[in-house]
């Protein structure tokens, strides 16, 4: 039978000698074994109670809850409830990256960031993602919340998507008209992403696009300025004219 003395102990278990003999002391863990020299030793059992005091206490439960639950509660049902735990603080995590993605992005598009922009993203992002499913099916719901690019992320279709708004941008800040080569180019750009985006569903696109131009308060969807989403319009049409010119 496998037996460990205190130091053995802490320094498997990372847990400080001191500690140990605190749960010794106050009866929480007790070393099993007792040799007539008065050494102590912890057995495997021991090391079990160990690791589910540990967890116990990542649930951040006080000493004293822990001492009346450690022998009502099983080992599997304290890993359930660390694994949920854990479950919550991957969700946080999850959320705050693609809130930092997000403003990076926000200041790829416009070059800055305003303290309204940032506080609406932190405190409602939660809220406000799922309401522009509101004017799907479904079926498009579902489709939509899979392949349409998210700031909060920075798969390739979305670094796509961020370097058309910063050229539409640059095009604003520089005077070049949406009748013009550059807008003309980002206008098949778009159109040739949307269509892989949306797998070739015009209809789909033309639906999506009329939900973008209504508010971002009432989307939930990242703002985009008037002066882009006209910038936008104006090209794709210009685009439009220019191909049934050369059709012609």
């Amino acid at each position: 039978m496998n037996r460990w003395t205190t130091g053995q102990v802490s320094k498997m278990r990372n847990v400080s000698v001191r500690t140990l003999r605190y749960y010794d002391q106050i009866g929480l863990l007790m070393p099993s074994h007792k040799e007539d020299n008065g050494r102590r030793y912890y057995s495997e059992a021991d090391l079990f109670t160990l690791e589910k005091i540990t967890l116990m206490k990542s649930l951040s439960l006080p000493l004293e809850d822990i001492q009346q639950l450690i022998d009502k509660l099983s080992y599997r049902h304290i890993l359930t409830a660390h694994y949920n735990q854990l479950q919550e603080q991957l969700t946080s995590l999850q959320t705050s990256i693609s809130n930092t993605a997000t403003l990076i992005h926000m200041i790829d598009i416009e070059g800055n960031l305003s303290w309204e922009k940032v506080s609406s993203l932190v405190q409602n992002a939660p809220e406000n993602s799922k309401q522009w499913m509101d004017y799907f099916v479904e079926e498009e719901s579902e489709f939509l919340r899979q392949t349409l690019p998210n700031l909060g992320n920075s798969d390739p279709i979305t670094q796509q998507y961020v370097s058309l708004l910063r050229r539409i941008e640059w095009c604003i800040q520089q005077s070049i008209p949406p009748e013009s080569d550059e807008g003309c180019k980002i206008a098949i750009e778009l159109n040739e992403l949307s269509m892989i985006t949306f797998e070739g569903d015009e209809e789909l696109i033309e639906k999506f696009w009329e939900v973008r131009k209504r508010p971002a308060s009432e989307t939930g969807l990242f703002p985009i300025s008037d002066e882009v989403l006209e910038f936008l319009e104006r090209s794709t049409t210009y685009a439009l004219e220019q191909e049934k010119a050369g059709v012609k």
